[in-house]
């Protein structure tokens, strides 16, 4: 294998949610970190194409380009067409490797075959099951042996999982957090939060995401009147006004939760669903002394940029947890559960304190 790549191609094929994608930037920083000066060419193929998560990821910092396909059906035309389309995008990028991070399925597998001897590029990939292997000239573990070597437990962060993977390289994950830059569009938005929102300079925002308003998500919402009764604690406490994001078709889900919420006077609470594009979305969460959320997107996304942030779930979910500093994890199911909440977000406050309208990190 050549020492130093320029140019690897990471062949994937999932879900298109922001959380699905933003995970694999860890695994980005490690292999900018082993090979500096590398360029990685993302390539996803999704039975979701068009998804708004792709607009955020094309402009991730780590990537040099991305490119998406819809997963087509198993028919030979079809076949032959996508084939035609990998190929050709390993030419254009001069890949010197293909690193298939699918554990699953033939589709990655033989893609990945075909550039090895159709372009001459290196090949890593997941031997996951008997036989699987021969499509990969450098061969990782399966997941299963992967996930006993790295936890006790048996369990894992989603973010551990494209690092199979790179073991086949000699990389592991050493504790690296996903992470995300704000693009232009994103800084130019959180430079004008204050004058788009009627926000006074010296008001604290706090950011909050019920969420989950996708198809089959919603018992990861949180329980509404448990958000009421602590946005009500913290803006009588800390004076904040609070800023609710999600995606426009969330913009309901935000005012069943503000029906009947006492407003403050001069403490807003802004149901800012469907104002701001993706690429945008980070600008906002930035402008945030703190983030509260359920699991969804933009739980993810406040983590990438390191703002302080709890993750509200129904059940035990470690798989979803992010296990960084500025991050705090609180079971919270039922209104009852406000004061582990409320020590969450204290215990977050007490290691990252509020400065002004931001936090220094």
């Amino acid at each position: 294998m050549r020492e130093s790549p320029r140019n690897i191609i990471l062949l994937k094929g999932h879900s298109a949610g922001v959380g699905d994608l933003l995970r694999s930037s860890a695994a980005w920083r490690a292999l900018h970190d082993h090979y500096p000066g590398v360029r990685l060419h993302l390539v996803f193929l999704t039975s979701e194409p068009g998804a708004a998560s792709e607009a955020l990821i094309a402009g991730h910092s780590l990537l040099a380009s991305f490119r998406v396909r819809a997963k087509w059906p198993n028919r030979p035309a079809d076949w032959r067409a996508a084939r035609r389309w990998f190929l050709e995008v390993v030419r254009e990028t001069g890949a010197d490797w293909v690193i298939d991070f699918e554990a699953g399925g033939l589709r990655t597998s033989l893609l990945t075959w075909m550039a090895r001897w159709s372009c001459g590029v290196e090949t890593v990939g997941i031997a996951e099951a008997p036989g699987r292997g021969v499509f990969y000239q450098h061969r990782a573990p399966s997941r299963r042996r992967h996930v006993a070597r790295v936890s006790e437990s048996g369990e894992v962060e989603y973010t551990e999982l494209d690092f199979v993977a790179l073991s086949a390289l000699g990389i592991s994950r050493d504790g690296r957090p996903i992470e995300l830059e704000e693009t232009a569009a994103a800084v130019a938005f959180r430079e004008g939060v204050r004058e788009r929102f009627g926000l006074s300079e010296g008001i604290r925002l706090v950011g909050v995401n019920v969420g989950c308003g996708t198809d089959g998500a919603g018992d990861r919402r949180p329980n509404l009147a448990l958000l009421r009764a602590w946005m009500s604690r913290i803006q009588d406490s800390l004076g904040c006004a609070l800023v609710l994001t999600g995606a426009p078709f969330e913009r309901t889900i935000n005012e069943e939760l503000l029906g009947g919420y006492e407003v403050r006077p001069g403490l807003p609470v802004i149901n800012a669903a469907g104002a701001t594009r993706i690429v945008e979305l980070p600008g906002l969460i930035r402008a945030c002394c703190m983030f509260v959320s359920s699991d969804s997107g933009p739980y993810h996304v406040a983590v990438a940029l390191k703002v302080p942030t709890v993750v509200i779930f129904n059940r035990a979910n470690p798989a979803a947890e992010h296990h960084c500093p500025w991050v705090r994890s609180v079971i919270a199911p039922a209104v009852s559960d406000l004061p582990a909440l409320e020590a969450a977000v204290a215990d977050l406050r007490e290691a990252f304190p509020w400065e002004g309208a931001g936090v220094s990190r």
